[in-house]
């Protein structure tokens, strides 16, 4: 083993590919999708327990921390969404030189901004 060989542990002096970031993000997603998962079973009880239930959560869903959480909520599954299209059209075989992963990961961080903004205002 060659011992003089430079070791950087230091995550934030290595530059990441935009490949890499887009796939480091489709993975946190998924993990904020599972967590957002009760919130959501939550909102689909109250909405369909009563009347009544329905018509507090519909309250509640006017405050700006509530919309701000859906928004966000929103917001990770449109990226995952996204994300995962652009794998399933990569397995078809569109898209798996470097240069078209590069391009696939930017047209995805472009169309979730445009996803995220369309949510944003229909939340809001």
């Amino acid at each position: 083993m060659n011992d003089k060989r430079p070791v950087n542990l230091d995550l934030t002096t290595i530059k990441f590919p935009v490949t890499a970031i887009a796939s480091i993000t489709h993975r946190m997603t998924g993990v904020a999708i599972f967590v957002a998962i009760p919130v959501l079973l939550w909102m689909l009880d109250r909405s369909l327990a009563s009347p009544e239930s329905f018509a507090d959560l519909k309250q509640l869903m006017t405050s700006p921390l509530a919309k701000l959480v859906l928004w966000a909520i929103l917001a990770v599954i449109l990226y995952h969404l996204v994300a995962g299209i652009r794998h399933l059209i990569m397995d078809m075989g569109v898209g798996e030189t470097l240069e078209g992963g590069r391009r696939g990961a930017f047209a995805t961080f472009i169309v979730t901004a445009v996803l995220i903004l369309l949510a944003g205002a229909w939340v809001w």
